[in-house]
């Protein structure tokens, strides 16, 4: 979705706009003085569909978590040794 926001909006709603064109690909134009003067959208495109073999690549690509929470981690790498392989190909919907 692409929305048009002027410069000072931008400013003050910086870090809701990336979130926006993280986790839904919107696109923005901002403008100043009513004339568009930038572009702000996702470097890769949102895709809408994942499929299992890829939740191996997202799970490391987290970041590590902190001391504190080691034990969690434990817990999340003793299920994903648990998870049965999928045939190449197969989507999970």
């Amino acid at each position: 979705m692409e929305k048009i926001i002027q410069a000072t909006e931008a400013v003050r709603q910086f870090s809701d706009i990336l979130n926006t064109i993280k986790f839904k690909g919107d696109h923005y134009i901002i403008q100043r003085g009513g004339k568009p003067v930038a572009f702000m959208g996702p470097v890769e495109e949102v895709r809408k569909e994942r499929t299992i073999g890829e939740l191996k690549t997202m799970l490391d690509r987290l970041p590590r978590l902190g001391k504190e929470a080691e034990a969690f981690e434990k817990d999340i790498e003793d299920i994903r040794g648990h998870q049965p392989n999928l045939p190449v190909g197969e989507s999970w919907e």
